[in-house]
């Protein structure tokens, strides 16, 4: 159980990712920081702050509290990330914290107590307290260059209209016992596959 639940939000984490990876990919550099106004948030903002947050949860996961005394919040949502290639730094940097720590935890670890702003999680909640945080700020980003792309967006999921002919597909397959990312983090998609 304790691997199964592992691997199944791994697979969860590099999906989210994915998500992020293919929507930069539509994008040219000035729409990553586009915002709708001087309240919102842009692409790069939403990549500053998950990035802190990556670093401060992520960084001695097992050991230290996961609000770091280092952590600056508030200048997460400063604009000033100078360049895409900084951007994309900061991106990677935050994914590879995380991954890191995931690679950390066994079944021998997996009871231990994690704490953040002293307050006591199980690992368990802690990792799934940082998927959904995470989830929602991908969707952020996802929805922003969505508006950016307009009509030239490519769907990252289901295409408008496709439906039945995914769900046609899916179904004339044997049944099988893979986790639902398989598809997408090797490579395919749904809009290859319902093409």
């Amino acid at each position: 159980m304790k691997d199964m639940f592992l691997t199944s939000t791994r697979k969860q984490f590099e999906y989210y990712k994915m998500l992020g990876d293919r929507s930069f990919a539509q994008l040219n550099d000035k729409d990553l920081f586009w915002q709708y106004n001087q309240e919102s948030n842009s692409i790069a903002i939403i990549v500053k702050h998950m990035w802190g947050n990556m670093l401060s949860r992520w960084t001695d996961f097992l050991t230290s509290d996961g609000e770091k005394e280092w952590r600056q919040r508030e200048a997460e949502f400063e604009a000033d990330i100078k360049d895409v290639n900084e951007l994309l730094e900061k991106w990677e940097a935050g994914w590879g914290c995380l991954f890191s720590a995931l690679d950390s935890i066994n079944v021998d670890n997996f009871d231990q107590k994690i704490f953040i702003r002293n307050q006591s999680h199980s690992i368990i909640e802690a990792v799934n307290r940082q998927l959904a945080h995470y989830a929602y700020h991908v969707g952020q980003i996802v929805y922003i260059a969505r508006m950016i792309k307009g009509d030239g967006w490519k769907s990252l999921s289901i295409p408008k209209g496709k439906s039945k002919e995914f769900n046609e597909k899916k179904f004339s397959q044997p049944t099988r016992n893979d986790h639902f990312t398989t598809e997408f983090l090797d490579g395919s998609s749904y809009e290859k596959e319902s093409e």
